[in-house]
């Protein structure tokens, strides 16, 4: 006989989602997977200089910090999580049913513009 169960969902007052572009990881020593999600981005100067023109007018950038911000890219690493083999195959299984669903809306939506 089957019998039904109900999850209740419980967010934490601090519930909030993150964007993320990228993940890095591996295998741990004990066998779990471990995913650190990130948001990859340009950098942020921390301090730039410009010529000042007598006028008052703001000119070129005479000088950026750090010196080689321009080979720099940051990957900003907001969270984490730590899985089993067998969380991780389960969590596999759902991304990729999820992805079909929204393939297909993506597929709709391209047809509806056509």
């Amino acid at each position: 006989m089957n019998t039904d169960i109900k999850f209740k969902y419980i967010f934490d007052d601090g519930y909030n989602p993150k964007y993320v572009n990228g993940a890095y990881g591996g295998v741990s020593p004990m066998g779990e997977i471990i995913v650190n999600f990130y948001l990859e981005r340009i950098p942020l100067p921390k301090e730039d200089i410009h010529e000042l023109y007598p006028n008052g007018q703001i000119g070129l950038i005479k000088e950026r910090k750090p010196d080689d911000f321009n080979n720099i890219m940051i990957r900003y690493i907001q969270n984490g999580i730590v899985l089993s083999l067998e969380q991780a195959k389960s969590i596999h299984a759902w991304l990729g049913n999820t992805i079909l669903e929204a393939e297909k809306i993506e597929t709709l939506k391209q047809s509806a513009k056509e």
